[in-house]
This record gives structure tokens, sequence and C-alpha cells, in this order.
């Protein structure tokens, strides 16, 4: 992404911050009787809160008080659960935009609640007109509950910080900056860094530096997760990608593989020698290399430990700071190229000389498809079962890259032309086992 989008996306998203955190200040203060500004909590809820208010209430300050163990006053706990709804509802009204453009659901907030999906909507369902706003907030949140089947880390509305919700005006002017005709292109359907581009300029540069004034060391986790946040440019994701997953399939392959080409990071010698199953390289004869250039020593036969073949299910990467998951979507398009040559090998029948035992399992799993392209529907929810993982200090990184990761399985699928309503097949197998990384859960994979 050109560092002009990336200016976009911050401008755009310090605005939504600053917007969000005001109208849930105000409505701390005005409905429920917090008062940001001194961190004082009236005892009882107002008589003007009706049983839903009141239960609202109820559940913010638990979360609120969850805060407290982690920060040192009330007002500081506060502050911590405006900034999470805040974080919370821009990164789902993100999503949406993101999921528009890839057609995943229909036109639904580019034109509020003139869009395509909510007239829809409201001509199946015409007593909406009765609701304040038209029934707006309710078709969305059907939606979210519908994605979130699937991405409930982010999606979930039992969540604490998806309890508020920006009122009238406040909801407009938001909608207001994100459909600003410039930002068009980062919604992009191939811009797979937008969501966390986000996450990195939801804290200002302001405040990263304040910290770092006021201590030399990060004091909480969220200071350490702040101060160091760094979204790692594309060709560092790709070396260190290449040299790692790349370079394990390709000594698995003994060379033969595209990776040769698509790799442009990866280090390789002219002549590499791949040793078979229990060959040791030759013992050096004649005088060391000490006289030899650096051509010479370059152009010398590098003798390539023998690698067996495995299954590509027990091939798994691991980010332990995962952040946006840059990494992960990478890895994902490495792990779309392996899936496919390991089929290629599979339907041989019979395992490579030297294979792993492992991979006779993948040639049996390989046997109850008909045909590669049935195989690669399935590849997607595979690679998200299977292959990416990641851990994180922040928990708000498990919403961005859940989500992040969703979405390139999403643009794999419409790819091969599988319609939305079949994909859901795809992920029922794993979605029941998946676990968040971050600070109040433990470790696991912040997967969709």
């Amino acid at each position: 992404m050109d560092k002009e989008s990336r200016n976009l996306i911050q401008r755009a998203t310090q605005d939504a911050r600053r917007l969000l955190e005001r109208e849930y200040r105000e409505q701390l203060e005005g409905l429920y009787d917090v008062l940001p500004d001194t961190g004082e909590i009236a005892k009882a809820p107002g008589t003007h809160l009706d049983a839903h208010g009141r239960f609202i209430r109820a559940r913010m300050l638990a979360a609120i008080t969850h805060e407290r163990s982690k920060t040192p006053s009330d007002k500081e706990a506060i502050a911590a659960y405006l900034r999470e709804a805040s974080f919370t509802t821009l990164n789902r009204f993100a999503a949406l935009k993101l999921m528009e453009a890839r057609r995943i659901v229909q036109e639904c907030v580019s034109k509020g609640n003139q869009s395509a999906g909510f007239r829809e909507f409201s001509g199946l369902a015409p007593g909406l007109g009765d609701l304040p706003d038209r029934g707006y907030r309710l078709y969305l949140e059907c939606i979210f509950d519908e994605v979130g089947v699937e991405v409930g880390v982010l999606f979930d509305r039992r969540h604490p910080a998806g309890l508020l919700w920006p009122r009238g005006p406040a909801l407009l002017q938001l909608l207001e900056i994100l459909n600003q005709s410039e930002l068009t292109s980062v919604w992009d359907d191939e811009e797979d860094e937008t969501i966390g581009w986000i996450y990195q300029y939801f804290n200002d540069a302001a405040e990263r530096k304040k910290m770092r004034k006021d201590s030399t060391a990060p004091r909480n986790s969220r200071e350490l997760a702040i101060r160091n946040q760094f979204f790692t440019p594309r060709y560092v994701v790709q070396f260190l990608s290449d040299n790692t997953l790349g370079r394990i399939w390709y000594e698995m392959r003994r060379g033969e593989t595209v990776f040769r080409d698509q790799c442009k990071y990866m280090v390789r010698r002219p002549t590499e020698i791949f040793l078979g199953p229990g060959e040791s390289p030759p013992t050096a004869a004649g005088p060391a290399n000490q006289n030899l250039s650096q051509g010479e020593l370059l152009r010398k036969p590098v003798h390539i430990p023998h690698r067996p073949l495995k299954d590509p299910r027990t091939i798994r990467m691991l980010d332990p700071a995962c952040g946006s998951m840059h990494f992960g979507l990478y890895a994902f398009d490495l792990y779309e190229v392996i899936y496919s040559e390991a089929w290629d090998i599979a339907k041989s029948a019979i395992a490579p000389e030297g294979a792993d035992e492992s991979f006779s399992s993948f040639i049996v799993h390989t046997s109850s498809f008909h045909t590669k392209e049935e195989f690669l529907r399935l590849v997607p929810a595979m690679i998200l079962e299977h292959n990416i993982h990641g851990i994180d200090i922040d928990p708000r990184a498990a919403q961005i890259a859940g989500f992040a990761l969703w979405l390139r399985a999403q643009r794999a699928w419409t790819a091969q032309g599988v319609r939305a309503t079949d994909r859901l097949s795809f992920c029922s197998s794993f979605r029941s086992g998946l676990r968040l990384a971050g600070t109040s859960t433990g470790c696991g994979r912040p997967v969709c």
C-alpha cells in the first residue's frame, strides 16, 4: 500500500476515534452516570434508565471493574473501556466496508440507511419503520450475528466492548468518514492490509510519544503493545517468510517447486546438491577456502541435508507477536501453493522416497476427493485450521488478526468461484475449537 493511501487511512482512523470516544463519553456521562473526567461512578442507575438500560449499565460496570484490576485508578479504567468500545465499533464498520467490496455482504453502509441491503431488509419487515432509526441498527446487528458465527472474535455482540452504539448524528458522521471518495481504493478487494493499518493508526503518535516521555520502559501490557507497535514492511515479511516457510517446502521438494521463482527473496546458491535419506556431505578435501574470492565461494557446491516431505497440515507457522497478522496473510499465499503441489505428489499414490510417515496420511486424506478443484475448495479452511497460528500481548490484535485471515480465506474462495452459502460448511469443521490470543485469554490462535 502506498504512502498516500496510508496517510488517508491514518486521518480517517484518528477522526473516527475522536468522534466515537466523544460520543461514548457523552453516553457514559449522560445516560449511565459514569463520569470519565473524574472517574466517579454513581452507585445506582438513574430512574431514566429502563430495564434494558440498567442491564447494559451493569455489564458495562463489570467491564470497567475488570479494567480496574489492570489500571491504577477508576478514571483510567473508564478511559480504557472507552478506547476498547471505540476501537471495536470502528473495526466492525470498517469490516463491513471491506466485506461490501468483496461482495461477501450486500451493500449495507456505503449509502447508510439507503443502502441496497437495508432497503431489501426493510421490505421484508415493514414494521421496522416504527423504530426510531427505521431498524437500521437492527439490520447491521443481524449482519454482525450472521458473520459472527465464523468471526466471533470481532462480531460477538455479547462482548462488553460492543455494548454502546453511536447515536444518529454520530453514526452519520462515522459513515461520512468511512465513505469518503478518497478512501475508495483502500477498501478494494485486493487490499489485505487496510484493517492492519487501522489497527496501527488507532493509537496516535502523540500518545506514543507521551508514554516514552513518562517512562523509559513500558509500565503495563498496553504500553508495551503501543510503544512497540510496528507494521512490518511487505518486503521484510516476504524475506523472512520466503526463507523459513518457503525454504522448508523448497527443501522438502528438493528444489522442484514454483517457489524457485515465486519466492523472490529466498536465498539460494547457484549449485545446491540435495542429499537423500541417510546421506552425508562428502568430506572436504584440499586447502581451506581462505584464498577464494566471494564469487568463487558462491559458485562452490553446497550440500542440502535431507528434509523429509511432510503432510502440509503439519507444517505450521507461529507468529509470536502477530499484531494484525501481516505475516500470516503472506504465509496464506505460500500455503495455497504448498497444498496444491502436495496434491499433485499425492496423486502418484506412492509416497516419495524418504517422505515422512505423515505424508502417507495425507495421501489417504486426498483419496476422498474426486478432483483437484474439489480438494482446493477446502484448502482455505485447512490453512486456518491447521497452519497459521499467532499470539499477541494486545487482545485487540485478536479482533484484527482473526478478521484479516477470515477475509483472506474469503478471497481465496471468491477466486475459485465458490458461492458464499457453500463456504459455511467448509468452516464448520474448525469453528468450535478456536481460541483467542491475548493477555486476557492466554495463548492460542486469533483466527476466525
